[in-house]
């Protein structure tokens, strides 16, 4: 089945290149088939123990146990026989998963989880192993031999240690057994390479539970990678400060979760440490059978850490109603014989009961941030303490002292009375260093307060985010601002101008208007003068006087229409001075017009006003000098008046007009 671990008999293998681990079967009438690193192997373990060449049966397990380790080139055909169709089915899906890693592990990586969960089938556990820590091809393999011919300060340790791992196992539990061998040589070489760690007794049983499944320098690639990569390196170190965030974090779990429980381990004394600590430090490879640990452990190698702290919890929510029963001792008890075969034969029962509690990978950050603060804080205070332990050294020192000079008669009152000083002050200085330990301890407290208070990661990535957000938008509306501004300037600028041009357009039509009034009013007049002409109503002296009256009329007009040129040449119109108009009249009898006339008759035109004007039939100059000679045409006009009431009229012949103009 898949959750059956290898027996050595089956696990041993065959070193190999890249990640093809298959080599063909040995038999035990077939010693020549091994490879040359086992034959080395073989023949060093013969000189170090004599035992090898006695133990037949011992040499027959060591050769009968090379058989395939699962590969990219395994083949279920030779042992498809004495499986069911599930179980061939899982070998051809983890076949062509191992084939196509690469493409697998990047698109369907939550699909190889969730088969990691129902377990890894034995044969292919070497191989996906090495692929999930990716320690199918470290550069380190290659010094593996040379380490092992290297001297560690840890062999005796790691000697004395070797029979207590997995005593019961047929790999391990005879002295100088291969098992115990190259057990030895993994943890050896490991404690050169890395000296800070250098051996430590938890880790034996991994590497024991690798070489199970895989050659020695697979197993020490491998477990190179678990420390590094999957924080059982700060779990190993001396000062084990990865255990102690373990036992908080996991503390915090069961006070959160099971807070019944917890309260009933803190009135027991019952420590987290107490039963725990070893789940931590061996992945429960000392706690549960090797079928049910190796389950765990394939979920280790997917995930991490993780799995222990579900599996736990889920060991307390099971056994919850048993352990409130019990005492300290009972609970220890009930911790090493009941709870480790629970699940024997049904492993899948514990792993679903694991995936069942809530695991909070935020939450476990932030207590890992509060347990840093509280182990600094701690570091703080005994490094204050020790100081004050000093001090309170030296003074014990210097009272004896005194003490030893009180007895002495040969020092004089002076004397003491400067001891006792020295001691007052003394005491003072330790008073002062309590009350600055005090001040230090509040300080750290309120960091601390204000640290819970602050926001997490997430909360300020998005804050920064709404920051710039909140900063763009105020950006666009300062830019949407100044166009308005520019917008409204223009539009004053524009209705100004538009203000300008329809004043000037006002004064151009009253200059209009007002020349067309006086254009009325000389037609009125030349009406009115043709008017008194035929009717004879006209004397020499009436029209000398009505003459007189005509030219202080004209005289205002021109005066008129002088201001009013100023008014136009003002408005930006051309001046009525640059114009000169000249009517020719061809006919019987010719007579020029004012200018002046001429002028509002071409203005009028051009301004699109007309009057009409009525004909007149005679002359009248607007010139000085001619006034002066128009007497005499009165006097004429008058006779021809008076003439006209006796004798009809006669009809004048039709006279041709010609006009034209224009000098500038």
């Amino acid at each position: 089945m898949a959750s059956q671990v290898a027996s050595p008999s089956t696990s041993l293998h065959t070193t190999s290149s890249s990640t093809t681990l298959s080599t063909p079967a040995l038999s035990p009438s077939s010693p020549s088939q091994l490879s040359p690193d086992d034959l080395e192997l073989l023949a060093k373990l013969e000189e170090q123990n004599r035992l090898l060449e006695t133990d037949s049966k011992s040499l027959r397990s060591v050769n009968g146990s090379r058989r395939n380790s699962g590969s990219s080139l395994v083949s279920s055909s030779s042992a498809s026989s004495n499986l069911s169709h599930l179980e061939e089915d899982s070998w051809i899906l983890w076949g062509r998963i191992v084939n196509e890693w690469e493409d697998v592990r990047k698109k369907k990586e939550k699909q190889v989880k969730e088969l990691v969960h129902k377990g890894i089938p034995h044969h292919f556990r070497a191989i996906v192993w090495q692929l999930l820590c990716s320690a199918q091809s470290m550069p380190i393999k290659d010094q593996y031999s040379e380490l092992l011919k290297m001297t560690s300060p840890c062999e005796k340790l790691i000697r004395r240690d070797i029979a207590r791992t997995y005593p019961e196992h047929n790999f391990f539990k005879e002295k100088d057994s291969l098992g115990q061998e190259v057990l030895f040589n993994v943890m050896k070489a490991y404690s050169l390479v890395d000296r800070e760690v250098g051996y430590c007794q938890g880790s034996a049983f991994i590497v024991g539970l690798l070489l199970m499944q895989m050659p020695e320098e697979e197993a020490f690639c491998v477990f190179v990678k678990l420390m590094q990569d999957y924080r059982l390196r700060e779990l190993f170190k001396p000062s084990m400060a990865e255990l102690g965030l373990c036992m908080y974090q996991f503390e915090c779990m069961i006070q959160e979760h099971l807070p019944e429980l917890f309260v009933h381990f803190q009135s027991q004394s019952f420590h987290t440490s107490m039963y725990a600590s070893s789940w931590f430090l061996t992945i429960f490879l000392t706690t549960f059978p090797l079928p049910i640990a190796t389950r765990i452990f394939d979920i280790f190698m997917s995930e991490g850490l993780e799995i222990v702290f579900r599996v736990g919890l889920a060991l307390l929510q099971m056994n919850q109603a048993e352990l409130m029963q019990l005492d300290m001792e009972g609970m220890l008890q009930h911790f090493q014989k009941v709870i480790p075969h629970q699940f024997d034969g049904v492993p899948d029962k514990l792993i679903q009961a694991a995936y069942q509690v809530k695991y909070n990978s935020k939450k476990m950050k932030k207590l890992e941030k509060e347990y840093t603060t509280i182990k600094t804080k701690e570091m703080e205070e005994q490094v204050e303490i020790k100081r004050l332990r000093t001090e309170n050294r030296l003074l014990k020192q210097r009272i004896e002292t005194l003490e030893k000079h009180k007895c002495s008669s040969n020092y004089n009152e002076d004397f003491v009375l400067q001891l006792e000083k020295e001691l007052v002050q003394a005491r003072l200085s330790e008073a002062e260093s309590q009350c600055a330990l005090k001040e230090m301890q509040d300080k750290v407290l309120d960091i601390e307060k204000r640290n819970n208070s602050l926001p997490d990661e997430n909360n300020i990535a998005r804050l920064q985010e709404e920051l710039i957000a909140v900063k763009l938008r105020e950006a666009e509306a300062i830019m949407g601002l100044k166009e308005l501004r520019q917008q409204v300037k223009d539009l004053e600028e524009h209705w100004q101008n538009k203000e300008e041009v329809m004043a000037v357009r006002l004064r151009e039509a009253d200059s209009i208007a007002a020349v067309a009034e006086l254009r009325q009013h000389i037609a009125e007049l030349e009406i009115q003068k043709e008017e008194g002409k035929l009717q004879g109503q006209l004397n020499k002296s009436d029209s000398n006087q009505y003459i007189g009256e005509l030219k202080d009329q004209i005289a205002e007009l021109n005066h008129e229409l002088r201001c009013l040129k100023g008014q136009r040449g003002f408005s930006g119109q051309p001046p009525f001075d640059g114009i000169h108009i000249v009517n020719h009249l061809i006919g019987d009898d010719e007579s020029f017009h004012s200018s002046d006339e001429d002028f509002i008759d071409n203005s009028l035109q051009e301004t699109g006003v007309g009057f009409p004007l009525h004909g007149k039939s005679g002359s009248m100059s607007l010139d000085p000098a001619v006034a002066d000679g128009s007497e005499s045409e009165t006097e004429d006009s008058v006779l021809e008046t008076r003439e006209s009431n006796q004798v009809v009229q006669k009809e004048r012949p039709p006279r041709r007009r010609e006009s034209y103009s224009t000098t500038v």
